[in-house]
């Protein structure tokens, strides 16, 4: 049997949001395609390294072609995109593998999401290679640099948004205490 494939070229929104309070959030990616909403959870982690590699690439890619990509080097006004994930928010899947690809004939960012399975294994060729191939469920978002730009700056925002750092340890301060490990007395020392 084929697999799902969730397909959404040039959608209306493509952002990353979350539900919950701090430390206590879910993420997710929501897509969504005039009537088609689409959305998928994945870890804090897996939000940071995507938009991480997406603006890396996008820099890339300018200067690669000398500057004359159709990629803005800062977000564009209009693309701006603060509100909150559509509802009702129904999980597709939860993501286990992410693969990035620009597509250099129609200048267009592919993310492709694949669901978490059971078994370890290579994620199943990009859908354009071979949109018949067995394996996970799968979403597949071709955006524009200037999509992909909004993506970014919408991401790195709500990660930045969780629970503030201790200043002593690094860890993250929970709004019902905080257990430090450098505030007990006891020091280590590395050797």
């Amino acid at each position: 049997m084929a697999r799902v494939v969730h397909l959404h070229e040039m959608p209306e929104r493509f952002v990353a949001g979350t539900v919950g309070a701090p430390g206590q959030r879910s993420f997710y990616l929501q897509a969504r395609s005039s009537d088609q909403i689409t959305t998928v959870a994945l870890e804090k982690e897996q939000v940071s390294i995507l938009a991480e590699r997406v603006d890396a690439m996008l820099d890339e890619v300018l200067r690669l072609t000398g500057g004359k990509a159709v990629i803005p080097a800062i977000v564009p006004t209009d693309l701006d995109d603060d509100k909150p994930l559509e509802q009702p928010i129904i999980e597709e899947f939860r993501v286990g593998t992410l693969r990035l690809a620009w597509d250099s004939d129609t200048e267009k960012v592919v993310i492709e999401a694949y669901e978490v399975t059971e078994e370890e294994s290579d994620p199943p060729p990009p859908v354009e290679e071979d949109p018949d191939a067995e394996g996970p469920e799968t979403l597949v978002v071709r955006i524009t640099g200037a999509q992909a730009r909004a993506f970014v700056r919408r991401s790195l925002a709500l990660i930045s948004q969780g629970r503030p750092p201790c200043p002593f340890c690094g860890g993250p301060l929970d709004p019902d205490g905080h257990l430090c490990p450098r505030q007990n007395g006891y020091r280590r020392t590395e050797l």
